[in-house]
C-alpha cells in the first residue's frame, strides 16, 4: 500500500450495506456524494448491480454476488451469514488495499456490527445508519410482535446501536427508539433526514398519455413490500370507484417488490383492472414524469416511525398528498397533505375524491410542499450535519489546500451535495 504523508492524505470512509446495491440505495448515494464533495475518499461494499459503478462518480465499489432469493427463517439465516462473510472478506481487502479511517454500516438487517466491532477495537470509529427498525418491520410483515425471532431482532438492533460511536437516525421517532432500546445518549445520536435533492425532482412538463385516457391520475412510488400497505391503498380505490362512483381517475403503483404479485391479484379481485396499473420498476426519469403528471400522491403507510421517501419526493415535485395520519407522515408533509385516520379506507377515498375536484387546494398544497423541501426537508439541509458528524468523530485534521477543518465545515454547509445520479427513485427506506 502506497504511503502518503499524514498531512496530505484525504479522510477515508468505508460504507457497508446489505439489503440493496448502491445503485438502488437512494440514501447511500446521497451520503457518498456529500462525502466526495467534502474531499473524502469513499469505498462502498454492497451487492453486485450493473449500475453500481456509474451511479456516484468517484466512489470505489467492491461488489459481491447477491445471495439466492428465498423466504422463511432458514433462507434469511443463510442470506445473513453469507453477507457477513462477504462483507468481512471485502472489508479486510479494502483495509489492506486502500485503508479506511471510519466505517459506516446501515440497517436493515442489523448484522454488520459483527463486521464493525473488531475495527472499532482497532481505533476505527463506527457509524450506524439507523433507517428502519427490524423488529417493527418484522411485525408489520408477519403480524408477530413476540416470539424467538422478534426477540432476536431486538437483540441484534441493540448490539448495533451499542457498537456505534455515532448513530444516524432519519427522524425523531427513531431518535427516541435509539435512546429507549439501545440506551444511546443524545450526544451520540445525529438526525440526518432523507430528503431529496430538490433540483432533481422539480416538477416539469406533464405527459398526458400516462393518464391512460383518464382525466385524473393518482400516483404511488416505492418498493412494494407487505409492510408498505399497498393493499390499503387498493381498498381505498375500490371504495372510491365502486361506492363513491368516481371513474375518471387512473391509479398507478410504480415499483417492484415481493408483494407485487399479491397486490396485483388483489386489484383484479376487487375489479379494478380498468383503473389500476403496475408498471414495475421504473428508471428515474419515468418516475419523475409520473410525479409531474399526477394530481395526487398516495401514502398508505400506517407506521409512525417511517419517514417515507416517496412523500418527500411528492412534496419536492409539488404534488399534494393523501395519507394516513402516521406520526412521521404528518411531521413531513404538514399542510401539504390531507390525512385519514390510520387504516380508514373510506375516509382516504373521500379525501381523494374531494381533492381531485379542488384544483385550488391542490395548487396551494403543492406549493406548501415545495416550500417545506426547500426550507428544511431537502438533502441540501441534511448533507452538512451528516459530514460534520463524521468529521467530529475523526477529530482535528491538519490544514490542506482547501483550508482549515473549520473552513471545510463552512464550505460543506454552504454547498451541500454536488451531484447524485442513479437508476431508480426508491430504496430500502420507505
Amino acid at each position: 500500500m502506497m504511503l502518503r504523508s499524514k498531512r496530505s492524505r484525504r479522510r477515508r470512509v468505508l460504507m457497508l450495506i446489505e439489503n440493496v446495491p448502491l445503485a438502488r440505495d437512494h440514501r447511500l448515494r446521497k451520503q457518498a456524494a456529500a462525502l466526495l464533495a467534502s474531499r473524502f475518499e469513499v469505498t462502498v461494499i454492497c451487492q453486485r448491480d450493473p449500475g453500481n459503478k456509474a451511479c456516484v462518480p468517484g466512489v470505489r465499489v467492491l461488489e459481491y454476488p447477491a445471495p439466492p432469493e428465498g423466504s422463511g427463517l432458514l433462507a434469511f439465516a443463510w442470506e445473513y451469514a453469507y453477507s457477513v462473510v462477504m462483507a468481512t472478506v471485502l472489508t479486510l481487502w479494502a483495509f489492506v488495499r486502500h485503508g479506511f479511517d471510519i466505517l459506516q454500516v446501515a440497517s436493515t438487517p442489523d448484522i454488520y456490527f459483527l463486521v464493525a466491532a473488531p475495527w472499532r477495537w482497532l481505533g476505527r470509529p463506527v457509524v450506524f445508519d439507523f433507517r428502519d427498525p427490524s423488529p417493527e418491520t418484522y411485525e408489520a410483515r408477519y403480524g408477530s410482535g413476540h416470539g424467538a425471532t422478534y426477540r432476536a431482532l431486538l437483540l441484534l438492533e441493540r448490539r448495533s446501536l451499542r457498537a456505534a460511536d455515532r448513530v444516524l437516525v432519519v427522524n425523531e421517532s427513531l431518535r427516541r427508539m435509539a435512546r429507549q432500546r439501545g440506551d444511546v445518549d443524545d450526544a451520540r445520536i445525529v438526525v440526518v433526514g432523507n430528503g431529496p435533492v430538490a433540483s432533481r425532482v422539480a416538477r416539469h412538463a406533464a405527459r398526458p398519455e400516462l393518464r391512460q385516457g383518464r382525466r385524473r391520475l393518482c400516483c404511488w412510488v416505492g418498493l412494494i413490500g407487505p409492510q408498505d400497505r399497498v393493499d390499503l391503498a387498493l381498498r381505498a380505490v375500490d371504495h372510491l370507484v365502486h361506492v363513491r362512483k368516481r371513474t375518471d381517475c387512473a391509479f398507478v403503483f410504480v415499483g417492484a417488490g415481493e408483494a407485487l404479485p399479491a397486490v396485483s391479484q388483489l386489484a383484479l379481485e376487487l375489479g379494478l383492472g380498468d383503473w389500476v396499473s403496475f408498471p414495475g420498476w421504473a428508471q428515474e426519469r419515468l418516475v419523475f414524469d409520473y410525479l409531474s403528471t399526477a394530481d395526487l400522491g398516495l401514502e398508505p403507510n400506517t407506521e409512525d416511525y417511517v419517514s417515507p421517501v416517496k412523500v418527500m419526493e411528492y412534496l419536492a415535485a409539488g404534488l399534494p398528498v393523501v395519507a394516513f395520519a402516521a406520526e412521521e407522515n404528518v411531521r413531513l408533509a404538514g399542510e401539504a397533505a390531507r390525512y385519514a385516520p390510520k387504516g380508514d379506507i373510506a375516509t382516504m377515498a373521500r379525501l381523494i375524491d374531494e381533492l381531485l375536484d379542488d384544483e385550488i387546494s391542490r395548487d396551494q398544497m403543492g406549493q406548501i410542499g415545495q416550500d417545506r423541501v426547500r426550507e428544511f426537508i431537502g438533502w441540501d439541509h441534511q448533507a452538512g450535519p451528516y459530514v460534520s458528524a463524521l468529521l467530529e468523530l475523526l477529530g482535528p485534521a491538519p490544514a490542506d489546500r482547501d483550508g482549515t477543518p473549520a473552513g471545510r465545515k463552512k464550505k460543506i454547509r454552504e454547498r451541500g451535495v454536488i451531484s447524485v445520479t442513479g437508476t431508480g427513485l426508491v430504496d430500502g427506506h420507505r
